[in-house]
């Protein structure tokens, strides 16, 4: 484009007006720190793996084979009409063991729908784990009791709920961290980002795993995001981003225990994004044939979090054909009792509907509960009867 030759006018009485940067402006936070490295983090395969801890290695590696087979267990619970739905966490296991292993006692877990293999692993039994799935009554589970917030079927609403409950202990002086997991397709959700800022503004001590699995059930990341990464997404919040091998469950505990230390230390939260895979459809609902080729799911397959671990514990002689038995007995153990256990039916009240929705009840809701009770009296259907 040809310069133009016209003189700038300067307006009567006064120079030409030339924009400068504001005196007090200065960047709030030097962004350098809080970029996450251009490769995921890995120590499987790595230089790195001569210092893991064999005793973490082995319980990772136990805990992998069980929650593959708890997996294939409820996703064939659902096909006996057992279960209404099950979001398997088959080929991300690595995420949810790791997250539950790296948690005191006085920590508390924010699971998505996705999450009850990191809720079992944390401790809750089986059943319990399953229980909103299967179509029974609430959570299923005392949040209380085992420090985990109840399963979130909405994307990404446990999120203000972790921020929330870190910012209460750090006002009450406790010493506890909040772990709040979600997938790729809850960061395009609001409660997201609102989570983040609170979070990095109050300096909550709260760590927010997203375990990119690739697709929100059928639309890939890139029709998510245009960020490098969606760890590049806590710089804009003024926290750190990590990017992890999220099939690598040693990789994913070293990254996670080093965001909760520092968020235990007061330094604030830590936004960690793992690559992963779910070898599974979305859900058994799902039809995941009609969105992604099978060639892609054989190479994550080739990537197996148990596989890798596997193979480093037999290279040092950490693991050996009897060990790989015992852990896969474990797991049939794990499986058999679970199933036995759902195949009972559990006693159902009706009345239940209306015990938990206020703690006062209204008088149309008590109108609404006698109405049933009529119901059932005249029918002679009572609490639990086959009808």
């Amino acid at each position: 484009m040809k310069k133009s030759s016209t003189p700038v006018q300067e307006p009567p009485g006064g120079a030409v007006h030339r924009p400068t940067t504001p005196p007090a402006w200065q960047p709030r936070t030097d962004p350098a720190p809080l970029l996450p490295d251009p490769e995921p983090y890995r120590v499987l395969g790595t230089d790195a793996a001569a210092g893991a801890d064999p005793a973490l290695l082995l319980r990772l590696y136990t805990e992998l084979v069980r929650g593959r087979r708890y997996n294939t267990q409820a996703t064939a619970l659902t096909r006996q009409g057992r279960l209404a739905v099950y979001p398997s966490s088959t080929g991300q296991e690595a995420c949810q063991v790791a997250a539950a292993l790296v948690l005191r006692e006085r920590d508390w877990l924010f699971p998505s729908y996705r999450d009850t293999l990191a809720a079992v692993v944390r401790g809750l039994d089986p059943v319990q784990a399953l229980t909103l799935l299967r179509g029974d009554w609430h959570t299923g589970y005392d949040p209380h009791e085992h420090r985990i917030a109840p399963l979130s079927t909405p994307l990404a609403t446990q999120l203000p709920h972790a921020v929330g409950l870190a910012r209460a202990a750090q006002l009450k002086g406790d010493d506890v961290v909040t772990l709040a997991l979600v997938g790729d397709g809850g960061t395009s959700e609001g409660d997201f980002h609102e989570a983040l800022n609170f979070a990095a503004v109050w300096r909550a001590p709260v760590v927010f795993l997203v375990q990119n699995n690739g697709f929100a059930i059928s639309v890939p990341l890139d029709k998510q995001s245009a960020a490098p990464s969606l760890a590049h997404k806590a710089v804009g919040y003024g926290m750190p981003g990590r990017l992890v091998d999220g099939n690598d469950a040693v990789a994913v505990h070293t990254v996670l225990g080093e965001a909760m230390a520092r968020a235990g230390r007061g330094e604030g939260p830590t936004l960690v994004e793992a690559v992963t895979y779910r070898i599974d459809a979305h859900t058994n609902a799902d039809d995941a044939t009609r969105y992604r080729r099978d060639a892609e799911v054989e190479t994550w397959r080739a990537h197996d979090p148990i596989r890798l671990l596997e193979h480093e514990l037999t290279r040092r002689g950490v693991l050996d054909e009897s060990g790989i038995r015992t852990a896969a007995e474990a797991a049939e153990t794990l499986a058999t009792r679970l199933r036995e256990r759902m195949n009972t039916e559990p006693p159902l009240d009706p009345m239940d509907l209306f015990g938990h929705v206020y703690a006062e009840q209204t008088s149309q809701l008590r109108e609404q509960a006698e109405l049933l009770r009529a119901e059932l009296d005249a029918a002679g259907e009572g609490p639990g009867e086959e009808r």
